[in-house]
């Protein structure tokens, strides 16, 4: 692994998480209002075990918020706000990754969101990582190779934090569709995830799931729970266009090493029933779980596999709270819980 940067496992000890508050409409039509509700009480359950970094455009927005969240009855005094106007809302994404750097210390490191390679409206997500550098006071580093920018989105990876990370070949290798990086191979791609995450050894996935705006994130596909152990959804429907990619996928991680040169432990979660709406497929997934310190926070969509989801979690993390939060207006700006978030390491 490489001795000067390692990127942590979501499960090792948070400052925080960084979240940022929904203000662009646009992302969720017709659900806006109801989206900010459910956001106050994704505040919430994070507030009960550990500090939120909020970005909030400006004072009025922070007054409507702090509003919002007295009247949840949040506690008000493990949010600290940082102030910034962004386009979006996905901190996975926008965000910087805080790795370790050196003995001690930590560094964010901004890789240089471009939209998704796909919408034009992102130059103010772009300064999300140096204005959360700053607030934490932390060194800035841009990721770079052969003197280029590279683009590489939180939500494509999932590290065990000892050197092994999954990432998928429809995201970040599809030669047409949403190319971050034109031109780039397994082998550069490996090159930067070791330099800059301390990674030795790439498990890649294939297709992502139907209706993914982000072209194939390996967070709504397969998570680590532990450093041995990786859950992964499956489609018990044979007719549904899931089905084979996430057998595919499950075939992949059957074959798979870990760094260590062992297979890893392999836990199947179901998928939700297929949700729709307005004519469009959403590409809800119980895989897009956030891991903070104490408790694990699940999307659930009134679906019957919420349960068999929880139970199966709660056998994965013995030692956290489980926590279904309700998922279902989130849902329609394509992405959950974890594509909202950023866990922030620091000391």
């Amino acid at each position: 692994m490489n001795k000067t940067r390692r990127f942590p496992a979501e499960w090792e000890k948070q400052k925080g998480i960084l979240l940022c508050f929904p203000h662009n409409g646009n992302d969720w039509p017709g659900k806006y209002q109801a989206v900010q509700w459910a956001f106050v009480e994704f505040i919430k359950k994070i507030t009960q075990f550990e500090r939120v970094f909020l970005i909030v455009a400006d004072d009025t927005l922070k007054l409507k918020v702090s509003d919002m969240l007295e009247r949840a009855h949040v506690d008000i005094s493990k949010v600290t706000f940082i102030f910034h106007k962004t386009n979006r809302s996905w901190m996975r994404d926008s965000g910087p990754l805080i790795v370790e750097s050196g003995k001690q210390g930590h560094e964010a490191v901004n890789f240089n969101f471009n939209g998704w390679a796909k919408y034009s409206n992102y130059f103010l997500d772009r300064h999300v990582p140096g204005v959360v550098a700053i607030a934490l006071d932390l060194p800035l580093t841009a990721a770079t190779y052969k003197g280029r920018p590279v683009v590489l989105e939180g939500g494509a990876i999932d590290v065990n934090g000892k050197g092994t990370l999954l990432t998928s070949e429809e995201c970040l290798l599809h030669p047409g569709i949403q190319v971050r990086n034109p031109g780039f191979t397994k082998t550069d791609y490996e090159a930067v995830f070791a330099e800059y995450l301390g990674i030795t050894n790439v498990i890649w996935m294939g297709e992502g799931i139907q209706g993914d705006d982000t072209h194939g994130h390996i967070d709504d596909l397969c998570r680590f729970v532990n450093a041995e152990t990786i859950v992964t959804v499956t489609e018990s429907n044979k007719n549904d266009p899931n089905y084979k990619p996430l057998k595919d996928n499950l075939r992949r991680l059957q074959s798979a090493k870990l760094e260590n040169g062992k297979s890893p432990n392999i836990v199947e979660l179901p998928m939700p029933q297929k949700l729709m709406f307005e004519g469009i497929r959403i590409p809800a997934s119980y895989a897009n779980f956030l891991i903070i310190n104490g408790a694990v926070l699940v999307p659930v969509f009134n679906d019957p596999n919420d349960r068999i989801v929880l139970n199966t979690l709660a056998d994965c993390f013995p030692e956290r709270e489980i926590i279904g939060i309700g998922a279902t207006d989130l849902i329609w700006g394509f992405g959950t819980l974890h594509c909202l978030s950023q866990q922030i390491f620091q000391g």
